[in-house]
């Protein structure tokens, strides 16, 4: 299974970034919750409000916009991901320099539907 980081995580029922979080989870997969809010995400897994050191990422997965993505950017390469997915509304061309120049594989998709279609 894959482990992902999601920036942008939230104890908000509404909010796709909750779904995916429990999602994820369902599917087996590890999840690091990354975001500003406290409280927990699907299946009880607590938000992470700091910048921890995270071995053996697979995947980041995005929830933020592109203008709150700034402070999120180095901390994300240093993670040295296999992928990140920008999913609708994160889409960064600035961003996507960076990771290109870094040699890391991103793609403009949704988690949420990756899952559904087994993608993921």
């Amino acid at each position: 299974m894959k482990k992902t980081v999601i920036i942008g995580a939230t104890p908000n029922p509404s909010r796709y970034a909750f779904f995916a979080a429990q999602r994820l989870t369902e599917n087996g997969h590890e999840i690091i919750p990354l975001g500003i809010k406290k409280g927990e995400v699907g299946n009880g897994v607590k938000i992470i409000n700091e910048k921890p050191h995270i071995d053996n990422v697979d995947t980041v997965t995005m929830y933020v916009g592109p203008g709150h993505q700034e402070k999120w950017m180095d901390y994300i390469i240093s993670l040295k991901p296999k992928r990140i997915i920008f999913n609708p509304g994160t889409e960064n061309e600035v961003f996507y320099e960076k990771l290109r120049q870094e040699n890391i594989f991103f793609e403009e998709a949704c988690t949420l539907v990756m899952l559904s279609a087994k993608t993921y």
